[in-house]
């Protein structure tokens, strides 16, 4: 059984003989480790007894590469006592501990952003974010563990210099099902009236019945497919961080795809794709469908794909920002956590059942 502890416990450990952290909602024990502290036995001491979470991301203090967050299982001894109802997030505690409970009317606190920015030196609040990126010469290690911190602004930031240009990057939720369904619309009508040619050419009785039924089978295939899809783009597009070239372009590209969405997970314009950049991602899945498929069949396949997205895409934006049914409320809590507990799991948003086949799911508590 894993040893729970109370904050209060934690903080009487704070010798150089006898020194405890916490770091995300776990217990460590340091006492072995301050001698041999490559920063210094100093730092430790300076934190012993206390929370370290903010210190560990901190570039200023002493950057921490991925071995050193993994050597820290080796001095883990047990756990906070458990955090109920979290329903905001602290400046200096950007994620939530692992056992901590997200509430449906979860509400992160505002970000100072003038501080973030004397803290961090990564991106100012205050002015375009493009601009920075492109201007700046940012490590790749740096960039990722700056860009997974979610920061909160209760306006939407600024991304581009000029304003003509920041109309493009703010997408209001509604224009996702006022584009796409008329979209998916046509294609499943497409499919419809490709099979009803083909059964009518072919002498089928109850040709318009059997079409009907041809394209709905396709369809939901789509619906099922684009689960996939979705996890897929998410896990090795979106999040290919490991990936990443060392070069500022591909970092700021990198931010432009996803990387904003989780540097400002509640920035209610930038929730939903772009029109733009759903449509260049899912032009090579047109031209696939129908390499692989009958035009009648790829048609149907499409429209369900395309439903499907818009049903992602506007649940993506309630898991955010809107109380929920039961189903989508754990759904939002698992998408939340992929968020501010672990985003290196997690990735399916419509459904987690990706996750569990690829092993990349989120242990909910």
């Amino acid at each position: 059984m894993v040893a729970k502890y109370t904050s209060e416990q934690v903080a009487k450990h704070s010798t150089e003989k006898d020194c405890w952290v916490t770091f995300r909602g776990k217990v460590y024990n340091l006492t072995e480790f301050i001698m041999d502290h490559p920063g210094g036995e100093d730092v430790i001491l300076e934190y012993a007894g206390k929370d370290i979470t903010a210190i560990m991301a901190d570039p200023l203090s002493h950057e921490h590469s991925k071995s050193a967050y993994a050597m820290m299982d080796e001095f883990l001894i047990g756990e906070l006592e458990a955090m109920q109802n979290v329903s905001t997030t602290d400046d200096d505690m950007p994620f939530l501990p692992d056992n901590a409970t997200i509430t449906d009317d979860f509400h992160p606190k505002e970000t100072d952003t003038a501080k973030d920015f004397a803290k961090h030196h990564f991106l100012d609040l205050d002015k375009p974010l493009l601009e920075q990126m492109w201007k700046a010469n940012f490590t790749k290690e740096f960039y990722l563990e700056q860009v997974h911190i979610p920061r909160h602004r209760k306006e939407p930031a600024t991304l581009m210099p000029f304003a003509f240009l920041e109309v493009f990057t703010l997408t209001p939720w509604y224009v996702i099902p006022m584009l796409w369904l008329p979209i998916a619309a046509v294609f499943f009508f497409k499919s419809v009236m490709q099979f009803q040619a083909q059964f009518t050419e072919g002498g089928w009785a109850a040709s318009s019945a059997l079409a009907y039924s041809s394209t709905l089978a396709c369809y939901v295939f789509g619906v099922a497919f684009w689960t996939f899809l979705e996890y897929l783009f998410h896990r090795f597009l979106f999040h290919m961080d490991n990936y990443l070239p060392r070069y500022q372009v591909c970092y700021m590209l990198h931010f432009l795809l996803h990387g904003i969405h989780h540097f400002l997970p509640m920035d209610r314009y930038r929730l939903v794709m772009p029109p733009v950049l759903f449509a260049i991602l899912s032009f090579p899945m047109l031209l696939l469908a129908h390499a692989v498929l009958p035009t009648a069949w790829a048609n149907g396949v499409i429209a369900g794909s395309y439903s499907m997205y818009v049903v992602y895409d506007t649940m993506h934006y309630a898991m955010h920002h809107t109380r929920l049914p039961e189903y989508i409320r754990k759904q939002k809590r698992y998408h939340l956590e992929h968020h501010y507990k672990n985003y290196e799991l997690g990735f399916g948003v419509t459904s987690p059942i990706w996750d569990f086949v690829f092993g990349t799911q989120l242990l909910t508590v």
